[in-house]
């Protein structure tokens, strides 16, 4: 959904080592187990989203990690970077650190009008807020009706009208060989279970 590879996901949220210097994680994800694999909260999505839309715009990982670490004072969330009051002051955040790290060719990125209210825009398109903090996410576009809420059938993503998981709906017209039996099935529109279907078919090609 993240379009993001995981090994990156994993360097990010464990922390890693290049050439002997080590480099600590971004933030704490929402979930340990404690068996050495990293899994994600709904939180982490939206906060890896906008710190991915940083990096894709020029910004190394030790700026976002400073960014971070300077919001988290301002906006008192472990996870400021998906946040609305982030998305109002962190213009000041980031050029205040950029001064400091004395690279132009990022302070040059913000010197274009704009620029950064830009990606923050992108980053946080069509996400849903419940006062500061992001609550549900159309990964998709709302037009496509496909939701991830993390109060909705324990986060998976589901076909909104319907409130069924996109996997649930995409499975039976698989085992049916049939949009039109699946939608009878399940007691969902036609157009629901295509939604699905073709939502699922997207995550599997981005694998």
């Amino acid at each position: 959904m993240l379009r993001i590879p995981a090994g990156k996901i994993a360097r990010w949220l464990r922390g890693h080592e290049v050439k002997g210097k080590w480099y600590d994680r971004l933030w704490r994800p929402q979930i340990d187990l404690a068996d050495g694999k990293v899994y994600l909260g709904f939180r982490d999505l939206m906060e890896m989203r906008t710190a991915h839309a940083f990096m894709q715009a020029g910004l190394s990982a030790i700026m976002v990690r400073r960014a971070i670490d300077e919001a988290r004072n301002l906006v008192e969330d472990e996870r400021p970077l998906s946040t609305k009051k982030f998305f109002t002051d962190g213009r000041s955040i980031f050029l205040e650190i950029i001064d400091e790290s004395g690279d132009q060719r990022l302070l040059d990125l913000f010197k274009r009008q704009y620029a950064f209210k830009r990606i923050m825009e992108a980053s946080l398109k069509d996400v849903e807020f419940d006062g500061a903090a992001p609550s549900r996410w159309w990964p998709v576009t709302k037009a496509q009706k496909i939701l991830i809420d993390p109060e909705r059938a324990f986060g998976q993503p589901i076909e909104a009208d319907s409130g069924v998981p996109t996997a649930v709906l995409a499975s039976a017209a698989k085992a049916e060989d049939s949009i039109e039996i699946a939608a009878k099935l399940w007691q969902v529109s036609v157009p629901a279970i295509q939604r699905a279907v073709k939502f699922e078919n997207e995550l599997l090609a981005a694998a």
